[in-house]
């Protein structure tokens, strides 16, 4: 049954990425944008992601809410119609949609030739920043979660190697091993950290306490990185804002826990920049 719902869902998807080609990227985008506002609620609870606003004392009341909600299920929306433009972003001019903030900090890690630890979440059109480091000539490794719809995360495998991060390791015992390889061979790694995990420790995470990766911390402490947040932001609908933020520099006597809170406080840092730009749909508290 599960492989029939899979195929149907794949057929879809891809006609729709023909159709999105069809109509330009700006087209595209404002589409998605119906189309996540439409579709987004039916797949997940309105009441689940409310309640993690409110918990999360986001928005003065569930007027405010309503409306970050909405604004989110259109993001998701924009996101999923600009797949079919990935490519461009990175070799045509739909680059010129993005605003760079912090490239001096790229340039320092390709001249010295640093390692680091690339952190963020899932903002506004996540994949836009691993494509630019590696565009920098920064060697990197990006850890990705596949998706559960077999025949789809092959396309999104593809279109991720070919034009976002040649070296995709994904999540998993495995994938941990692979880390550590390509840290040995000199790569930077990128991951986000507000997914929850089966594996990891509690920690605050918007004053609740939620499971959490412990990748980040493990790393720094066994090979001494320091970590660049990365955010990204959509403004006027197309264009984007990409930030480097500075360097964070660890005590090496600082526990996981304790460097791991850290990240989290950093996490909510950006998320508060524009919270509809973040995704509230998952059970990041269960």
């Amino acid at each position: 049954m599960k492989f029939i719902k899979y195929f149907f869902e794949y057929i879809i998807i891809k006609s729709l990425f023909l159709f999105f080609k069809l109509i330009g990227y700006e087209r595209s985008s404002n589409l998605g944008e119906k189309i996540g506002k439409i579709f987004g609620p039916l797949f997940r609870s309105k009441k689940l992601i409310l309640e993690n606003l409110r918990f999360s004392k986001i928005g003065n009341d569930d007027k405010d809410r309503l409306k970050i909600l909405e604004e989110m299920w259109g993001n998701y929306g924009r996101i999923f119609s600009e797949y079919p433009f990935i490519e461009k972003f990175k070799y045509g001019n739909l680059h010129n949609f993005i605003n760079i903030n912090g490239q001096d900090i790229l340039v320092e890690i390709l001249k010295n030739k640093t390692q680091v630890i690339f952190i963020s979440g899932h903002f506004s059109n996540f994949e836009l920043m691993a494509q630019h480091i590696e565009k920098s000539n920064i060697k990197l490794a990006a850890i990705y979660r596949p998706l559960n719809n077999f025949f789809l995360n092959n396309t999104m495998e593809e279109i991720r190697k070919k034009f976002i991060c040649k070296k995709q390791i994904k999540k998993g015992l495995s994938g941990t091993r692979e880390v550590l390889k390509h840290i040995n061979d000199g790569y930077s790694i990128a991951l986000m950290i507000d997914q929850r995990v089966s594996e990891g420790i509690k920690v605050d995470f918007f004053n609740r306490k939620a499971l959490t990766t412990t990748i980040p911390a493990q790393l720094i402490k066994k090979y001494k990185l320091n970590v660049v947040p990365v955010h990204i932001e959509r403004q006027n609908k197309h264009y984007f804002n990409l930030c480097f933020n500075k360097p964070i520099i660890f005590d090496p006597s600082d526990d996981v826990e304790k460097i791991t809170l850290k990240l989290n406080k950093n996490l909510e840092k950006m998320i508060l920049k524009n919270p509809s730009q973040w995704i509230w749909s998952h059970n990041r508290w269960k």
